[in-house]
This record gives structure tokens, C-alpha cells and sequence, in this order.
């Protein structure tokens, strides 16, 4: 039965919601009848050890939140500027940055046509984009490249991976792009 407490820890973790007991069961291959007790045992395990983690189990669902204790690291960690969503300006930024790499800033800022000193700053701090050092060009420019952080973020393992930039040209705008 250690096993299956493995599977029914990890289909919790992985959905972040209440999950249906019957549908675990199901995944299983098991009747609910046997599963809630499993269920009930891993909660009870989870509190006996006061882990970072709790298992709340209603008659038909069971869910695992973190511990309320341990609330206010977890809203530090939220509220941290790289796990928030990044804006339209950042992402234009971090395309041009994929597409050229590496690519200084004023580069980025003539393609963009404004300042975008803030956006490559947000890039630089999440990790997407990285200074490849001083290009050989006059002024000897920093160059910007992404990170294998981006290519996470994009779920890809190459940057070859991104889609032909020319085949956006030909793409039709949507009715909002057009009206902007």
C-alpha cells in the first residue's frame, strides 16, 4: 500500500485542487471503498509529522494545501518580482532578444521604438536573458542572449525550437491587432 500513497501523494501535488476520491480510485484501479482509508492515512501522516504540507479530505474529495504556519514564506516567494506575469513590453522584449540574440539594447529599443530599459531589466531578473559580454562593435556594446531559463519558460530544449520568425509576416491579424 506504500505505493499507492506515493500515486495518490503525486496526483495531489500535481493537480493543486480538490480532486475527486472516486476518480483517484479509478486512476488507481481500485474502489473508492479501499482508497479513502489510504487517503485518510496520509493525511493522518502528513499531520502526525507536522509536514509543510496537509491533506484535507471531504466526503468526496481530497486536496493538499501547505501548512498554514508556513503561509507568510510562501507569500514572500509569490510576491518576489519574478513570479509575477510578464507584461506585453517584456515579452516584446524577450522575442526580440530570442530572434537576434545576442542584440544590444539600443538594437532592441530601434526595433521596439521606445525606451526599454525597464523590460530587459524584469528579463535580466527573472533569468530569461543574460549578458553574452561586450560585442565587437563600436562603442563595444553589451550583447543580450536568452538563458536556459527561457528555454523552460518557452518549454523547448533548443532555441532552434522557436518557430521561423519570417513565418509570422504572413500570419493574419486578429481583429484587435488591427484596430490598435
Amino acid at each position: 500500500m506504500q505505493e499507492t500513497k506515493y500515486i495518490i501523494e503525486s496526483i495531489l501535488f500535481a493537480s493543486g485542487e480538490s480532486v475527486n476520491i472516486a476518480k483517484i480510485a479509478e486512476i488507481i484501479g481500485y474502489d473508492y471503498e479501499d482508497i479513502y482509508p489510504v487517503i485518510c492515512e496520509l493525511r493522518d501522516e502528513y499531520d502526525e509529522k507536522q509536514r509543510g504540507m496537509s491533506i484535507i479530505i471531504t466526503n468526496e474529495t481530497a486536496k493538499m494545501i501547505s501548512r498554514d504556519k508556513y503561509f507568510p514564506y510562501i507569500k514572500e516567494l509569490l510576491a518576489s518580482p519574478e513570479n509575477t506575469t510578464l507584461s506585453q513590453a517584456a515579452l516584446e522584449t524577450l522575442a526580440i532578444v530570442a530572434y537576434r540574440q545576442p542584440v544590444t539594447r539600443s538594437d532592441i529599443e530601434s526595433i521596439r521604438g521606445v525606451q526599454s530599459s525597464s523590460s530587459l531589466d524584469t528579463l535580466l531578473a527573472r533569468g530569461l536573458v543574460r549578458s553574452a559580454g561586450r560585442l565587437e562593435l563600436p562603442g563595444r556594446p553589451v550583447g543580450y542572449v536568452t538563458t536556459d531559463e527561457f528555454l523552460q519558460f518557452m518549454q523547448i530544449e533548443d532555441i532552434k525550437e522557436l518557430p521561423q520568425f519570417e513565418s509570422f509576416a504572413s500570419m493574419p491579424l486578429t481583429e484587435n491587432e488591427e484596430t490598435n
